[in-house]
């Protein structure tokens, strides 16, 4: 929408007659926002809020306490480096077997060959060995079979249901 002069005298007349922002809105084809934003540009006259406040008074702030202070430290000193102490000697140790061998971990395997046309929704905690993948049939064109595709993908609801 491009701001010109007679959308802006049209924007100024409406203001003036107390139409709310929405309202303005409709009626220039213009989202509420924009009018927001076009008035605070012309420094138009603020609004009262709409929201109403059922008689609430805000309560007077107690003053502030005044703020106490401890005695004084005295300030740090650095403290001198420790001494060297001399190296004590180490009794030696003999070692007469040598530790067992661990077997190296291997990589493990793939749970199973990836198939086209499978789930593959997860089943169990991976890294353990009841860890596997749905399997059964996938829906056309998605990973999951149809009963998992139905927890993975969230349906957009229609908003003329959400208005009902």
């Amino acid at each position: 929408m491009e701001w010109n002069d007679e959308t802006i005298a049209r924007l100024r007349e409406l203001w003036a007659e107390g139409h709310s922002t929405a309202e303005i809105g409709r009626r220039m084809c213009v989202s509420k926002n924009a009018v927001v934003g076009k008035a605070h540009r012309l420094n138009l006259p603020a609004r009262p809020s709409p929201i109403r406040r059922d008689g609430v008074v805000a309560l007077p702030r107690p003053a502030a306490a005044r703020r106490v202070t401890g005695p004084t430290l005295p300030p740090l000193v650095a403290a001198e480096p420790a001494a060297a102490t001399a190296p004590r000697a180490t009794a030696s140790v003999t070692v007469s077997e040598p530790p067992p061998k661990v077997a190296p971990i291997r990589p493990v395997a793939a749970v199973r060959p990836v198939r086209a046309h499978t789930c593959c929704w997860p089943l169990g905690e991976p890294g353990t060995r009841s860890f596997r993948f749905c399997d059964a049939e996938a829906l056309p064109g998605k990973p999951y079979c149809a009963e998992h595709a139905g927890l993975a993908y969230v349906k957009v609801r229609d908003k003329r249901e959400e208005a009902a």
